[in-house]
């Protein structure tokens, strides 16, 4: 059929990459809506904060934001190329992207985000939790202290200051997304740290 999008089929190739990982690696590449999805127009004037932004989720968040005529501050941790890939996608839509890497597990960088947002595109109507961190393990005893630690900072400390800086900024109509797995609603057996953001979103 012309025109039609073809995409990849199951089973895909096992992989692995030490995080946060890049998009460019792995095989097949994602389908983001580069070249599927169309605006209309739904989002004109508004301005967003994306976590995550840089790929998966957050990418395809960030590209049909876009397209739906938002600016937005594209938040990643320190994967430059595919930050710069969103980047370029949002330009090519003829929105403002705002490049902001950094840790959201800081409360000050959090705070940071949403200055940047406030100070550097007027506003904040929308803020995407999107960014998370992940592993799973075969037993509870494998999981260190610190990759707790880790992993309560970065899925429940990082929305809770990100919600508490951008609401005071957050005009009547503006909304706070929380994205979760879908293994919340089939969850397999294994342990996770990551098993409370699912359970709140």
């Amino acid at each position: 059929m012309s025109g039609e999008i073809r995409r990849p089929k199951p089973p895909y190739p096992e992989q692995q990459q030490q995080p946060p990982g890049s998009t460019t690696k792995m095989q097949p590449v994602p389908d983001h809506g580069e070249q599927s999805y169309k605006g209309t127009g739904k989002l004109e004037g508004k301005v967003a904060l994306i976590t995550g932004a840089d790929s998966g989720i957050g990418k395809a968040v960030a590209i049909a934001f876009a397209r739906e005529g938002a600016d937005f501050v594209i938040s990643y941790l320190n994967e430059e190329e595919d930050a710069a890939d969103t980047a370029r996608w949002v330009e090519q839509a003829g929105r403002r992207p705002v490049l902001a890497p950094g840790d959201i597990r800081s409360e000050d960088h959090c705070k940071a985000l949403v200055e940047q947002a406030v100070t550097g595109l007027g506003s904040i109507d929308i803020l995407v939790n999107n960014a998370a961190f992940q592993r799973t393990y075969a037993d509870i005893g494998d999981i260190s202290a610190a990759e707790w630690d880790e992993t309560f900072r970065t899925n429940i400390y990082a929305p809770f200051f990100l919600s508490k800086a951008a609401v005071p900024h957050m005009r009547p109509g503006s909304a706070i997304i929380n994205t979760t797995r879908s293994s919340r609603a089939s969850p397999r057996r294994s342990s996770s740290p990551t098993h409370p953001r699912k359970a709140r979103c």
